[in-house]
């Protein structure tokens, strides 16, 4: 063994392990991210990217579609091969030359191999090849090592080969019956995505499909998956599983009825990669989701850090909020956080400083690229309640919107936003619709900065764009009595 000696080790080279790296070498810190399979991580070869790159091509069809003219040119059908071919280039061929490259350029370091902590602040490395190395951190250790697939245990389940999310994102042939087990962002969105490659997809929702949003997005969704032709068993719990002798896949459910498909995606939820890093070396239980505190340090149940306040958790490991863009965040906040405690400078993790991850709870945005898409940010009515807030409900028809009516004949849409009637400010905000991922961040920026309803008023829409949704939540909410009612306001041209 080989030891090597830099201040911050990073085991994990996703995009939240390469922005913290990046954060704390602009900070004056020497960096190395260690690294098992693809830098870039699951975000770039089997998540976002890709994922997104397999539901764009439909969504464009359905958009031309929706309007006459656009309609009249449209000749053909979606092209499959073409949109795996584009998937593909998105993934970067499951090649990570580019990441690599922007490591090297950014400064930052590369070792290849699984990491495992052996004691504070100390990682060692085998290599693809097989040899060893041992790595030593002048100041901190990060885990960044993500999650994968939770396979449930139905009998049979494993043993008939179903796909995960990564089997199904970089799939070279499309089935032509896919069942889905989970209702969750990944079935739905993959359910969106195979129904319009024309796969007889059979979406298997025990706890209901998309159960985390607002029942009014959740149920626009479910009405336009039966319109592409997914078959919905909200409800349904399969007992039993199997891959037959001819390669297809037999699900029992529990109310006796049996599926048969030739493909079986299992979505049912995520586990932290942490099995195998030597968390027992510091005292913590392998396999376990990591606790930490505002500043990203992992600590033990009284909320002390271990390991001499050197290791921190970034990223889905930590399960606060298992979305890239909230990881990347944590990132930031824990590289200027680790070159401050380096340099021995002030450390700001109070309620929204910069050392804090405070938006992991209060400011939470999201995208589910379903047809159509729910964005959504901040807390739901349900969640709310459960927080204790004292809230109000506004909700509005984004299709009476004249930017809405615009962007698409018929268009159906809603949108809902939570006052915090004690705070008079916005808690929580959906919007669900053709099209509304673009609207999401005005709301986060409007949850984060805690601006006051009365302020938002001086927040002037442009015309006509959807977001003239904000001023028809604000009427309708009837904070300011100098406006005509809504109802007189739809059809008003101003």
């Amino acid at each position: 063994m080989s030891g090597d000696m830099y201040d911050v080790i990073v085991i994990g080279g996703g995009p939240v392990g390469e922005n913290l790296a990046d954060r704390a070498v602009q900070g004056g810190l020497t960096a190395v991210i260690v690294e098992a399979e693809l830098v870039g991580g699951e975000c770039s070869y089997w998540a976002c990217m890709p994922t997104k790159a397999l539901l764009r091509d439909a969504a464009a069809l359905r958009a031309a579609r929706s309007l006459p003219g656009a309609a009249a040119a449209i000749t053909g059908r979606l092209d499959t091969a073409a949109v795996l071919e584009r998937r593909d280039q998105f993934a970067a061929h499951w090649h990570d030359d580019g990441q690599v490259s922007w490591l090297e350029s950014a400064g930052i370091a590369l070792v290849r191999g699984h990491g495992r902590l052996v004691g504070e602040r100390t990682v060692a490395v085998t290599r693809p090849d097989g040899s060893a190395t041992v790595l030593e951190a002048r100041h901190a250790v990060v885990i960044a090592t993500g999650t994968s697939a939770a396979v449930p245990p139905i009998p049979g389940l494993a043993e008939a080969r179903p796909w995960t999310s990564r089997d199904a994102v970089g799939a070279e042939r499309i089935p032509e019956r896919l069942a889905i087990i989970g209702g969750g962002v990944v079935g739905a969105e993959l359910a969106t995505a195979y129904s319009a490659f024309g796969t007889a997809v059979t979406l298997i929702a025990r706890d209901g499909l998309l159960p985390r949003v607002e029942p009014f997005a959740s149920a626009q969704v479910a009405t336009a998956l039966t319109t592409d032709g997914v078959r919905l068993l909200i409800g349904a719990e399969p007992t039993e599983v199997s891959r037959e002798d001819d390669g297809t896949v037999r699900i029992v459910l529990a109310v006796g009825e049996t599926v048969r498909v030739d493909e079986l995606l299992v979505a049912t939820g995520r586990r932290p990669n942490t099995g195998d890093i030597g968390l027992e070396s510091v005292g913590l239980m392998p396999g376990s989701w990591l606790t930490v505190d505002e500043s990203l340090r992992v600590v033990d149940e009284s909320g002390t850090p271990i390991a001499g306040g050197g290791l921190y958790a970034t990223g889905d490991v930590n399960g606060r909020a298992l979305l890239t863009h909230q990881g990347k965040y944590q990132a930031r906040a824990a590289g200027d956080v680790i070159a401050a405690r380096a340099r021995g400078g002030e450390v700001d993790d109070a309620p929204w400083g910069r050392h804090a991850a405070t938006a992991d709870h209060l400011a939470v945005p999201q995208v589910v690229f379903t047809h159509p898409e729910i964005a959504s940010v901040g807390h739901t009515l349900a969640s709310a309640t459960t927080a204790g807030l004292r809230v109000r409900s506004v909700e509005y028809d984004l299709g009476a919107v004249a930017g809405a009516s615009l962007h698409a004949d018929g268009y159906i849409g809603r949108v809902s936003m939570l006052i915090d009637e004690d705070a008079g400010t916005i808690a929580g905000f959906t919007a669900v619709g053709p099209d509304t991922a673009e609207l999401v961040h005005a709301a986060t920026v409007a949850i984060a900065g805690q601006v006051p309803i009365e302020r938002l008023w001086h927040a002037v829409p442009a015309y006509p764009t959807m977001s003239e949704l904000w001023l028809r939540l604000l009427e309708t909410a009837g904070s300011d009595t100098r406006t005509r009612t809504t109802d007189q306001l739809v059809t008003s041209d101003r």
